[in-house]
């Protein structure tokens, strides 16, 4: 079911599965707004748990310990192109009678041991955002494999009209519809994305062999049973190694000409989103402190990314010689 943007396939995807009022949703503390904001958009309560120390996405342990009686899903989020533990999440939706909504809006082309993300959920979401692996601009899309809920999706992406009776609606929806325009861009980068997902994997690479044995740095994790696609590649700063902080990283590196993303600020942190936190969140908060996405596109050249990660080396050791020098 294609749609108008990512935001709108999981507002779609949450309301085809009748939850509001009264329900309670579970998403992670480290992730772009969007899926909070769609279960705020339902009436539904967000419920914000840690993130897994390993590879950043929803902790699984997390996700049991904050199951209620009111609970009816769980949005697990395939942070930066990194797959979740969906067996964890898929044991817990089965045990529990939930429903997972998968997002994909970062992992276009990921697997989790061999299958692709966005098929063991009940309903996948996923963006076409002008800075995903694909893109339409704007845009997005439901997946399921559950045929009255893709019927039930239809309907209510296009004003909850009948197919059947012109102009007679059946349900109150909403003006979701993806333009011809962008469908067919999307098409057309349909058929790159191979390419474009070997690319990212390769730079990837080379900032893993650039990078990894320098002191101070966390590289961006796969683990074994993933297939990352690095939406952007992400590195930690090791705060206790270095005297050097990331946003401080970040200004010197702009200094070079060269853009850097900091990771996204934990939601629980946010104003909006302040009084659905239920505990700490030491994972997600240190993560987000430490996190900084290196350039990332497509267009890269291969000496671009050396040269980028050579500079990253030069100001952290720049740091760690003034530190072992003061010390």
């Amino acid at each position: 079911v294609a749609t108008s943007s990512g935001t709108a396939a999981l507002h779609l995807a949450l309301t085809a599965l009748d939850i509001g009022l009264g329900d309670e949703v579970i998403v992670p503390d480290l992730t772009f707004a969007a899926p909070i904001n769609a279960v705020i958009y339902t009436g539904a309560r967000p419920v914000i748990v840690d993130v897994d120390p390993a590879y950043w996405c929803i902790d699984v342990a997390k996700i049991e310990e904050a199951i209620t009686p009111r609970t009816r899903a769980i949005i697990p989020v395939h942070l930066y192109g990194h797959p979740c533990d969906l067996d964890g999440v898929m044991e817990i939706s089965k045990r529990q009678g939930l429903y997972v909504v998968e997002d994909c809006a970062e992992a276009h082309g990921a697997e989790y041991k061999g299958e692709k993300a966005g098929s063991l959920g009940h309903i996948s979401c996923f963006s076409f955002y002008a800075n995903k692996v694909i893109t339409t601009g704007e845009g997005g899309m439901c997946l399921t494999n559950d045929e009255e809920l893709l019927e039930k999706m239809r309907i209510l992406r296009d004003h909850g009209m009948s197919p059947e009776k012109r102009y007679w609606h059946e349900l109150v929806g909403f003006s979701y519809r993806m333009t011809n325009l962008q469908a067919a861009i999307g098409l057309a980068q349909l058929e790159k994305i191979d390419a474009f997902i070997e690319k990212k994997r390769r730079i990837a690479r080379l900032y893993a062999e650039e990078l990894s044995a320098t002191e101070g740095i966390v590289t961006h994790p796969e683990m074994p049973w993933a297939k990352c696609v690095y939406w952007l590649y992400s590195i930690l700063i090791d705060e206790t190694r270095v005297s050097l902080t990331k946003d401080l990283l970040a200004e010197k590196l702009g200094d070079e000409g060269i853009e850097t993303r900091s990771l996204f600020y934990p939601l629980h942190k946010m104003p909006p989103y302040q009084k659905y936190a239920s505990s700490a969140y030491p994972v997600s908060s240190t993560v987000s402190r430490r996190g900084l996405s290196l350039p990332s596109s497509v267009k890269l050249r291969e000496d671009d990314v050396v040269f980028i990660a050579q500079k990253v080396k030069e100001k952290l050791n720049e740091t760690v010689y003034g530190l072992h020098q003061s010390l």
